[in-house]
């Protein structure tokens, strides 16, 4: 546990004081997948959904999220949002949903691309809970990440999930 900056030597949780940090550029990027029935999917592409443009409200609903991680994670810093942009991808059974998030700051976006992609997923699954209850959020997760003291990242190929190669 030593490790984690968040912890203090005693193992109380802190925020970390990022005042001494340089304001680099950043971003991440986080993808997120929810499955659902083939019926499911016909009816996203077709647009015959009864509560409206499903993907379209995903989208809004991912980036509002994004802008509020601060409120939803007690540790995270409250950061300039500069961009964020969420793609959304019809499977053959599910949502591909993709997050990129950009900053001009002391400390990274990873958790905003996160919780844009896990909430824009919940808000697929609240649109499509009445016609389809296997509806499920999947496998989300960072995929990269720029900028900061640590540089550039980039998950392996190989550890990335079948469905993220299906388009």
């Amino acid at each position: 546990m030593s490790g984690l900056s968040h912890l203090r030597s005693d193992g109380s949780a802190h925020m970390v004081d990022v005042t001494g940090k340089q304001v680099t550029a950043r971003q991440a990027t986080a993808i997120g997948r929810v499955s659902c029935a083939q019926a499911t999917v016909a009816s996203l592409r077709d647009g015959s959904l009864p509560k409206g443009d499903v993907l379209a409200v995903a989208r809004i609903a991912g980036i509002a999220a994004a802008k509020r991680t601060p409120e939803l994670l007690p540790l995270a810093h409250v950061i300039g949002m500069h961009g964020c942009e969420i793609d959304l991808e019809l499977l053959d059974d599910g949502v591909l949903i993709q997050a990129t998030v950009r900053t001009a700051d002391r400390t990274g976006v990873e958790m905003e691309a996160l919780t844009a992609v896990t909430v824009a997923a919940l808000a697929i699954v609240d649109m499509i809970k009445g016609l389809d209850r296997t509806a499920a959020i999947r496998d989300a997760m960072i995929v990269a990440k720029s900028g900061g003291r640590s540089g550039n990242w980039r998950r392996p190929l190989d550890e990335l999930p079948e469905w993220a190669f299906e388009n």
